[in-house]
């Protein structure tokens, strides 16, 4: 194959017929891939072009005043991030775009902050003033960029001086030059941004409450503000949530369940429901990880999408997951089980169907039930300190293997005692259909006895419904999944989410794609 980039078109004369041919089709191929590519661009920009209007029109439509006070603050920051969202993946297309001209609106010019607020100053000077000439520079003057930080109650402003330094022989000048930063051009720093991630979707505040929040603080940042730094860190912190995905995906024990979110519907003042689906590793895995996807829906589609059974939705290059899943018995995960994913069933819900029976009518048939599922969960507390996976696998042989027996002979035997329909029956039904899945965890050591470990990744999200009431939009909510599967996964690493979110959106300007799984919860360790 000819390098192209090697040739030298003064010379073009002296290559063969040969030669020249193979050029030809080297340019020829090279010229259908830029357009493919070009093509792709331009499709969508338009794309997003078109769903940025929709969303501004939303935003302003006269629809929108059927809304709530509460609900229509909910939605207007939703939105927000989500123009902002779209415009950082708009600029990033847009970035082999020709500049544009002069006569094109400008960008608002940026208030100053305010001279009340404490000051510290951040000197960036270049590590060599000798110019290359051999003559000492010297420092002819500065300039000065002024970012906002936050510590909890405290409005401090970092002041930027890069020095200019120049040559007096040559007339060379040479600066530091401008540091990078998550949203470039922007004022906050990576420790605002951090704060006002953690707070929405760790701590449960909507960026409106933020707002009022900072004013007490000193400075009063509009929740618009607030929203397009929510939607730019979102897009930014992406591959970083896709990179944990894919570890996740590499695990061969993994938790799954799902929680109903509500959704507004833009101009119907009423909300529609779409799903929360939390995908996490065993404790038995090397890593401690929770990933969420956010969906219109409940179908089996968007499992199977998630985990690469779905091709025309799945992520490039993803192969599909098969191994061992620990769910519930909704219906649908039950399509993964023919596609080469096994099925790990849950006993708390087994257990659950039995304690409801049991409230309702101090049934006898569930309160023996309820005695050998607690002997099965009394054995698990007992080796749950043991890191030794054989010695784990013995007890359950000798201690637990007997006692599910016996409730298996148990169901059967009072299954033929109770009629069709009844409540006793339903609970009764739950178990013996799914006692396989129930009781595969005793002939292995990774398993376990049930779900929970997920539904306890789910908790935040039921805790923040009380709060926030819905998701302003279906982006939003992919949004939030990407950022709380960030937060979340560092909490189940032991570390605190605002510093590592922190250091995290400090190194993510300069981070090489390839070194991305270097800021994964699980292998993040805080910088001195």
């Amino acid at each position: 194959m000819i390098d192209i980039a090697q040739i030298d078109p003064a010379k073009l004369h002296e290559f063969s017929a040969e030669q020249l041919r193979e050029l030809t089709r080297e340019l020829l191929a090279r010229s259908e891939r830029d357009g493919r590519e070009i093509g792709w661009r331009d499709a969508k920009i338009d794309k997003l072009t078109f769903e940025i209007a929709q969303l501004k029109r939303m935003k302003f439509d006269r629809s929108s005043e059927q809304l709530s006070a509460e609900q229509r603050a909910l939605f207007d920051e939703a939105v927000d991030g989500d123009i902002a969202a779209i415009d950082e993946q708009l600029a990033a297309l847009q970035g082999t775009l020709p500049p544009k001209s002069e006569n094109e609106k400008k960008t608002p010019k940026r208030r100053p902050l305010p001279d009340r607020l404490p000051r510290r100053d951040v000197h960036h000077e270049p590590e060599d003033t000798t110019c290359g000439c051999g003559e000492a520079m010297k420092r002819i003057g500065e300039e000065v960029s002024e970012k906002l930080d936050y510590t909890p109650g405290v409005f401090t402003v970092e002041r930027h001086v890069r020095g200019k330094w120049c040559c007096a022989g040559c007339r060379t000048l040479v600066q530091a030059p401008v540091p990078a930063a998550v949203i470039d051009k922007g004022i906050p720093t990576a420790g605002l941004l951090a704060h006002v991630l953690v707070a929405k979707h760790a701590d449960h505040l909507p960026l409106y409450r933020q707002e009022a929040i900072f004013g007490r603080a000193g400075l009063a940042i509009p929740r618009a503000t607030l929203g397009a730094w929510v939607g730019q860190c979102g897009v930014r912190l992406e591959p970083v949530a896709q990179a944990l995905k894919a570890e996740l995906l590499r695990c061969q024990v993994l938790h799954a369940d799902e929680t109903p979110v509500a959704v507004l519907a833009p101009g119907k003042g009423k909300t529609q429901r779409a799903y929360l689906w939390a995908y996490a590793a065993a404790r038995s895995e090397p890593i401690k990880a929770v990933v969420y996807d956010f969906a219109p829906g409940r179908s089996g589609e968007y499992a199977r999408a998630f985990l690469g059974h779905e091709p025309e939705r799945q992520e490039r290059d993803q192969r599909p997951w098969t191994g061992l899943l620990v769910c519930d018995d909704f219906s649908g995960y039950k399509a993964l089980f023919g596609l080469g994913v096994t099925e790990v069933g849950c006993m708390a819900h087994a257990r659950r169907k039995f304690v409801e029976l049991h409230t309702a009518n101090k049934s006898s048939i569930a309160g023996a039930a309820l005695q050998l599922i607690g002997e099965l969960y009394q054995v698990e507390r007992d080796i749950n300190g043991l890191a030794d996976a054989g010695k784990r696998l013995a007890q359950r042989r000798s201690r637990s293997a007997p006692v599910a027996k016996a409730l298996h002979e148990w169901l059967i035997a009072h299954r033929a005692k109770v009629p069709g329909g009844t409540a006793t029956a339903k609970a009764i039904d739950y178990s013996l259909n799914r006692w396989a899945a129930l009781t595969r965890y005793l002939d292995d050591p990774r398993l376990p006895i049930d779900n929970n470990h997920d539904e306890q990744q789910i908790r935040p999200w039921a805790t923040g419904r009380k709060n926030w009431l819905f998701a302003g939009t279906l982006a939003a909510g992919k949004r939030a999944a990407v950022i709380t599967s960030l937060i979340q996964s560092a909490k189940l690493n032991g570390h605190d989410p605002y510093a590592y979110l922190k250091d995290v959106l400090h190194r993510l300007p300069t981070q090489r794609a390839s070194e991305i799984g270097q800021l994964l919860p699980h292998r993040w360790t805080p910088r001195p």
